[in-house]
């Protein structure tokens, strides 16, 4: 049995649900917090980062570790490109999410307006939050924007991990109460609506509102 060690709504836990989810592999979720000293985490996951992810006697951190091995094992339905120049752009477009796009959202977003306050009962840096909306996400936007051609995925036209990690983090983005301008950025607006009306996104979202109230 595959069992999946993090919070549902970290959008690297997320990454991983999706895959497995569009690979249509039934697995567990162990709900473990990355917050404060946990010996247990860390024996999964040595950098104390979730997820971490069990599949047998197999044991796994990181989610594009993750991603890669469930590839690897479960190949079908295929979630990165075979042609080498698009599997290469897959990979980038997965790490410019995990990075750049989360780095952004996360911290100085997500955190500030939903956990501080939910789960910790800290008050929200709104100064933090405006600056990160107004600096930091137009430029990630409009260059995923650009990037943009039209089909079912930024690379080649065909659905792949590049999506599903473009799309994750915009889900912690809609929690906070923000989301993509489709004015300014109609294909990106479009192609993460698109991605997230897919059933593997759609239950996993709806998940998390529950929980947030939302």
């Amino acid at each position: 049995m595959i069992t999946v060690h993090g919070a549902g709504p970290s959008p690297f836990v997320r990454k991983v649900r999706v895959a497995l989810a569009e690979k249509k592999l039934e697995y567990t979720l162990d709900p473990v917090m990355p917050f404060g000293p946990n010996p247990e985490l860390r024996k999964l996951s040595p950098l104390g980062k979730i997820p971490a992810l069990t599949d047998g006697d197999v044991t796994l951190p990181d989610s594009s570790v993750i991603c890669a091995y469930l590839e690897r094992k479960y190949p079908e339905p295929a979630l990165y490109p075979s042609d080498p120049y698009a599997y290469g752009r897959a990979l980038w477009f997965e790490e410019y999410a995990d990075s750049a796009m989360v780095a952004a959202i996360g911290p100085k977003i997500f955190l500030q307006k939903v956990v501080n306050p939910m789960f910790f009962k800290q008050p929200c840096d709104d100064d933090m939050v405006q600056k990160a909306v107004d600096e930091e996400l137009p430029p990630l936007f409009g260059y995923l924007e650009s990037q943009l051609e039209g089909g079912d995925g930024i690379v080649g036209g065909r659905f792949s991990i590049a999506d599903i990690a473009i799309a994750t983090p915009i889900v912690n983005l809609q929690h906070a109460g923000f989301g993509i301008d489709a004015a300014r950025w109609p294909k990106l607006a479009a192609h993460v609506a698109r991605v997230h009306a897919r059933t593997s996104f759609k239950s996993l979202i709806e998940e998390e509102r529950a929980v947030f109230g939302r």
